[in-house]
């Protein structure tokens, strides 16, 4: 335990976050679930019962069976099975990864594209400012769920076309929360001498101009990673997300919807419990980041 209580001990960032999660027993519980969820997306191919997705293991006489249900082959199905006859165990693992990698890399993508605008903006000002934060206000003006919906049913269905989507609906927050950041740094002290040594540009913006904006754009990152997870929730759930070959806790939420008025309620529930306490520990995660990360709040 040694290792992990210099690494407590430390003055840096990582050393400031890890205390401040350990001061809230209720945000360490929601860090600890959320690492517990990203470990089970991560390695659902070796923790699920079953593959939910090969047909040839698929029995058909044991759909909609209830949880604790042994079936004709002798298989236990832990939670049930839905219309199709896949395990839900194994079906929620699957799907929980789908949505995981679909929130975080629509996330990543739009912390690239929303940061290097927002330093644009900020350290630039003038014209080139004023044009980026309209576009930003105007993207923020519309309802995410709404644009969302406008743009996939222009693109079609897919992975690719929902990541692409949630991308446009988010890069806005993170541009705009760079550059305020940005803007209370781009006059220090640090950014003058850097200008006066001669320094380019874009060694200065990215050198030393976006450390000091990382705080506020993980904090805001951590929110839009859950909020992106919701959104592709819906948008499966709507039939307009991913495709039913590989679904998501969206989709599986919308195939057991049918079942629920006839008591048939696990196909449902339990992928929405999972979806529910994946968003809500991630929120949890980052409101307990932005106490940490600004003394302000604490």
């Amino acid at each position: 335990m040694n290792w992990f209580r210099s690494l407590i001990q430390r003055e840096d960032l990582t050393g400031q976050v890890l205390r401040g999660f350990l001061e809230r027993p209720f945000a360490l519980l929601a860090l600890v679930v959320t690492l517990l969820i990203l470990l089970a997306a991560l390695f659902a191919p070796l923790l699920a019962p079953h593959d939910p997705y090969n047909l040839a293991t698929l029995e058909i006489l044991d759909n909609r069976s209830p949880p604790g249900h042994v079936g004709t082959d002798g298989r236990y199905y832990f939670l049930g099975t839905d219309g199709q006859g896949r395990d839900v165990l194994s079906a929620m693992l699957y799907g929980l990864r789908t949505s995981l990698g679909v929130g975080v890399l629509a996330g990543l993508i739009a912390i690239v594209i929303g940061t290097v605008l927002g330093l644009i903006a900020a350290y630039f000002g003038g014209w080139l400012d004023t044009l980026i934060m309209r576009v930003v206000d105007l993207m923020l003006g519309f309802p995410t769920i709404l644009v969302a919906l406008i743009l996939l049913a222009i693109l079609g269905t897919g992975v690719d076309k929902v990541i692409l989507a949630l991308v446009l609906v988010q890069w806005s927050y993170f541009a705009r929360t760079v550059r305020s950041a940005a803007l209370s740094e781009r006059n220090r002290e640090y950014i003058e001498a850097a200008r006066c040594l001669g320094l380019g540009s874009s060694r200065i913006v990215f050198r030393h101009l976006l450390p000091n904006c990382l705080p506020p754009l993980i904090v805001i990152g951590t929110i839009q990673v859950a909020n992106a997870i919701s959104i592709e929730a819906t948008l499966s759930f709507l039939g307009l997300g991913v495709p039913i070959t590989q679904p998501s806790l969206g989709l599986l939420i919308a195939n057991g919807y049918q079942y629920l008025m006839s008591g048939q309620y696990w196909i449902s529930v339990f992928p929405g419990i999972l979806l529910a306490v994946t968003i809500f520990a991630i929120n949890i995660v980052g409101d307990r980041l932005r106490e940490v990360l600004n003394p302000r709040l604490q």
